[in-house]
């Protein structure tokens, strides 16, 4: 089940989740110094980190897992987000140059194919940055943080992921070492725990980031997927049946009904 948008955009607009973000994103800037005239996707919810990015960048977009919810970005400007399904880009193959997920692959319902989606819509040696949170962390024990929800991973387990869907793990680096409080006195020692924790307790942090590179001398086997969602259209929906239609008398004048009365629902494939 994603984090919804709502409860992201507010913990990012708490004290504790802009510490987070200037936590991660000086890790992200160990790894991606500048991306000169490259296309950039966002995936998830890293909308507090593209604006880091996006300039210089021949675009950039934000796309935003349907289970999660969308907001508009950049703010004020055209909108340069879309709401998709994570396993059905609406993007052609090898169209976008580099992919940054956070908020996403620890809420995916499958992994795998998410990953094999992202290898897809990847140019040739395109490059992807997953930030996933860390088992071992105490952010992916406490559930007041998006941190504290989906599946952590480790470091080796997302090593793993990645090879077995023709990724090439690289660098990796890792953030938020000090606690998740929200007393503001701790937060202020956040500089001295963020310098002392990669030093003293790296395999603790919150969270792990590793860059990984699209791997082309193994090929993926080929086959025609259907989409698991089918939108079934109702002309009339049906709520809930008046006390006069249980009793057997309907109004001459209401519009007929379906049955159902879902509207336009995806359901999956049996």
């Amino acid at each position: 089940m994603h984090a919804d948008i709502v409860d992201l955009r507010q913990f990012y607009h708490s004290e504790l989740g802009r510490m987070a973000e200037h936590s991660i994103a000086a890790a992200l800037a160990g790894l991606w110094p500048t991306l000169p005239d490259e296309r950039l996707v966002g995936f998830g919810f890293a909308v507090p980190f593209l604006d880091r990015f996006r300039e210089g960048t021949e675009r950039t977009f934000a796309f935003m897992p349907a289970g999660q919810g969308a907001v508009n970005w950049p703010t004020g400007e055209l909108s340069a987000t879309a709401l998709v399904f994570e396993e059905e880009l609406p993007l052609p193959d090898s169209s976008v140059d580099r992919i940054l997920m956070v908020h996403a692959l620890e809420y995916a319902e499958n992994p795998r194919e998410t990953l094999k989606e992202m290898w897809r819509v990847l140019a040739p040696g395109g490059r992807l940055v997953i930030v996933v949170p860390n088992r071992r962390g105490v952010w992916a024990q406490l559930d007041y943080t998006p941190f504290g929800s989906g599946r952590p991973y480790s470091r080796g387990q997302l090593t793993r992921l990645l090879r077995e869907t023709n990724f090439t793990p690289g660098a990796s680096a890792d953030a938020l070492h000090f606690p998740p409080t929200r007393l503001s006195g701790l937060l202020r020692l956040r500089k001295g725990f963020e310098k002392c924790g990669r030093l003293l307790w790296p395999a603790f942090s919150g969270v792990i980031i590793v860059e990984a590179q699209k791997r082309l001398y193994q090929g993926l086997p080929v086959a025609a997927r259907n989409s698991r969602r089918v939108f079934m259209p109702v002309i009339a929906p049906q709520g809930v049946p008046s006390t006069r239609q249980r009793s057997g008398s309907v109004d001459p004048g209401a519009p007929p009904s379906t049955k159902g009365g879902k509207g336009f629902m995806p359901e999956p494939l049996s």
